[in-house]
């Protein structure tokens, strides 16, 4: 299978989004890393994580999404199997009566 191999995960953040993760990281270097980053510095490595590491994750994803929905289909007869000609046997014995009677 042909893989596509355009870049996919160009940062898929809102404003707000990259905002709250660059803070994230500015602080997660000071507190744990004894080292600051600049905004810029955070968004440049924000961007590296983005493009280098998380295809693992995406791709991860998309696997265990396959593997989900190959699952769930494989028994796809016995998961939504509608069984035919219910409605007398549905009735448990209700004798309908006409009018009058």
């Amino acid at each position: 299978m042909e893989r596509n191999t355009e870049k996919l995960m160009n940062t898929p953040f809102s404003k707000d989004q990259k905002a709250e993760i660059v803070s994230s990281l500015r602080r997660y270097f000071t507190e744990n890393l004894d080292s600051e980053l600049s905004e810029m510095q955070a968004g440049f490595l924000l961007e590296y994580l983005m493009n280098e590491i998380a295809p693992f994750a995406y791709n991860q994803g998309v696997e265990d999404a396959q593997k989900y929905f190959l699952r769930t289909t494989e028994d796809l007869p016995g998961t939504c199997f509608q069984a035919p000609m219910m409605f007398w046997k549905s009735r448990k014995g209700t004798v309908r009566r006409s009018p009058g009677s």
